[in-house]
């Protein structure tokens, strides 16, 4: 497609989509947001990028895996879970570190590797379909 607007306006929109979906990702651990909607977001500023410049040239230039993220992000969710079974609580419960407290994500804990784990496995999910479709 090759678009002069598009291929103008994805220097500025890849940065700020990846910056907005980090936003997302870490104000959706303690408000609405979260893993799901910044994973969505991400996945957006790659597939514009590649409605205009194609799979082979975003891969090339970003180096991104869609299965290496949507691996990743399993291990993610699945540590979350495993985590406090080692603590003795059921699988998936909340943990948090209270003596240690983060400015933005406030306690880190466990549910913020489940939203990590979910952002990744999103991000990676959608960028799979969309390379798939968008392959020549």
């Amino acid at each position: 497609m090759n678009s002069t607007i598009l291929s103008m306006g994805i220097k500025l929109l890849v940065p700020l989509f990846v910056i907005f979906s980090l936003f997302l990702l870490f104000r959706g651990h303690n408000a609405p947001g979260g893993g799901f909607v910044g994973g969505l977001v991400f996945s957006i500023a790659f597939s514009l990028y590649t409605l205009n410049y194609g799979v082979k040239r975003t891969k090339e230039k970003y180096k991104i895996r869609p299965l290496k993220l949507i691996a990743w992000g399993l291990l993610m969710a699945v540590l979350s879970g495993l985590i406090p079974l080692f603590a003795g609580e059921s699988f998936l419960t909340g943990l948090w570190h209270d003596e240690i407290t983060i400015p933005v994500l406030g306690k880190p804990g466990t549910p913020i590797l489940f939203d990590i784990g979910v952002y990744l496995l999103v991000a990676g999910t959608i960028l799979s379909l969309i390379f798939t479709l968008w392959e020549e």
